[in-house]
């Protein structure tokens, strides 16, 4: 097992990559926050699919963070990270400081609106996210400049947003999602879950059964998958609910019929968990 070469430093990334690109391997890219776990893991199995060449990027990027929230407490593990790079095959880690993806400091310089569908769902709960979101991830792109980048669906709008951000820019960079990885009662896989103590991991799994209780329902269209969910959820008093809500497959009204996603935002005591499913309405 070969360990990724690690570098911090701007000049160095583009060094480390000047020698894939005139031979134009291929390169993928995967942004983390580090704290990377099992679903890290399988975008890391998928982007070493994809190309010749894998990086990883670990940035606890500040932008993305909201008043209040979690950004001093949020997990950070770079050994941990390494390792469960160098068993997943990654040729280059990318951990940089704030310095190099902010020179002016963070917000101080231009970024990216995510437009009407980021300020819906995540985006009206908190208000500067996405634009923290699409605005690091933009310069990753330019740093890297990946022909592949691998993003998780359990952030399903995130990765909507990004997608939407690589066309309308004009990016030569093609947006791959993978379907969540989950633990055994359902959670999906997050950093955020370490937050959780024995009874809150137990009061969370009520999210991927709300989500099956909304796919139980999708033959009825919109409304009942929502309320199949919303109604699971409800009962179990150890979790509040931010929204729930069913789109179409790019967060626009959901449609009668057809492909639409289910969406699920709740608090388990101070920890924040998201989660999703897909749809199939109607038929």
């Amino acid at each position: 097992m070969m360990r990724p070469l690690l570098v911090r430093t701007r000049l160095d990334l583009d060094a480390t990559l000047a020698a894939h690109r005139a031979v134009q391997s291929t390169v993928a890219l995967v942004p983390t926050m580090g704290a990377l776990h099992a679903g890290h893991a399988e975008l890391i199995r998928r982007a070493r699919d994809e190309a010749a060449v894998v990086v990883v990027s670990i940035f606890v990027n500040p932008t993305q963070f909201g008043l209040g929230e979690d950004l001093d407490r949020y997990p950070r593990q770079l050994a941990a990270d390494v390792a469960l790079c160098a068993a997943g095959g990654v040729d280059v880690v990318f951990a940089p400081d704030v310095h190099a993806i902010y020179p002016e400091g963070p917000g101080r310089g231009i970024s990216i609106d995510p437009g009407p569908d980021g300020r819906l769902l995540e985006g009206a709960s908190r208000p500067t996210h996405f634009a923290g979101v699409l605005t690091v991830v933009t310069k990753l792109f330019a740093l890297v400049r990946p022909q592949v980048a691998v993003f998780g669906e359990k952030d399903y709008q995130q990765l909507v947003l990004i997608t939407r951000l690589a066309r309308d820019l004009c990016l030569p960079i093609r947006v791959l999602g993978v379907p969540t990885v989950r633990a055994e009662d359902g959670l999906a896989v997050s950093s955020r879950n370490a937050y959780l103590d024995a009874d809150g991991r137990t009061a969370a799994a009520v999210l991927s059964r709300a989500l099956v209780a909304g796919q139980a329902q999708q033959r009825a269209g919109a409304d009942a998958a929502g309320a199949a969910a919303r109604q699971l959820l409800e009962r179990e008093t150890a979790v509040d609910i931010d929204y729930v809500a069913v789109t179409d497959r790019v967060l626009g009204p959901a449609p009668q019929t057809g492909e639409a996603r289910l969406l699920v935002a709740t608090r388990v005591g101070a920890t924040r968990l998201i989660d999703n499913a897909a749809l199939s309405l109607g038929g």
